[in-house]
């Protein structure tokens, strides 16, 4: 027995639905690049302000940077993330409150020449076009949501959605330090963001519907009626 350790994950019910959303998904990654009908995943998390009580302690030849464990909290903001898998392109955003709306009108006017834009994302209750409707004009927001092909992950499966992939990166490079002021995050997150697009990473997944068929083959035959 080892009390002090436990593992976290998400545990889906692979129903007859959840394949199908599954597999629209991955139906989606496979779709050939078409530069009209541009791919992107977006995903949005929280993040908190945290600056230092105490001044940190630099780093020196033969010693490592010091800090204390007291730190200040000085509010969260929201982190709002899309990338284009097959082409790198990027688009992030730091708000200080959830902005769905306008990040989803940004990403509208990068693509003039896009005849509609698919989006996979979560089934959070603020992505929908719904959302729209509360901060536009009728007109607007129904010409707003015709600009966008929703595609929604199933729940309990987010990892499908390689937005995420992009959080863990930004998670890891830039935001697993203390950072105390909306400016700064913002400022680093571009820098995130430009680093990554000079370095041209891609997202390509090798889970495709076919290993899906493979993989989860038991489930599959569980919710056949024979």
């Amino acid at each position: 027995m080892q009390p002090h350790r436990k593992r976290q994950w998400c545990i889906a019910q692979l129903t007859a639905n959840f394949l199908c959303e599954m597999e629209r998904v991955l139906d989606v990654y496979a779709l050939p690049y078409d530069e009209r009908f541009p791919v992107l995943c977006f995903d949005e998390q929280p993040c908190f302000l945290i600056g230092d009580v105490m001044a940190p302690v630099p780093m020196e030849p033969g010693r490592v940077a010091k800090e204390d464990y007291e730190y200040r909290r000085f509010g969260s903001c929201a982190v709002l993330l899309a990338v284009e898998p097959k082409t790198g392109r990027r688009f992030a955003k730091v708000c200080a409150r959830q902005e769905y709306t306008a990040f989803m009108e940004d990403l509208e006017r990068a693509y003039p020449a896009a005849v509609q834009i698919t989006l996979l994302q979560d089934n959070l209750n603020t992505h929908h076009g719904g959302s729209f409707y509360k901060f536009m004009a009728p007109q607007a927001a129904h010409r707003l949501v015709g600009r966008f092909e929703s595609v929604y992950t199933p729940k309990h499966a987010s990892w499908l959605n390689r937005a995420e992939l992009e959080f863990s990166a930004l998670q890891q490079q830039c935001l697993n330090r203390r950072i105390p002021t909306l400016e700064q995050l913002r400022s680093e997150v571009e820098a995130w963001v430009a680093a990554r697009e000079r370095a041209g990473v891609t997202l390509n997944g090798q889970f495709s519907t076919q290993v899906a068929r493979r993989t989860l083959g038991r489930h599959y035959e569980a919710i056949h009626i024979k």
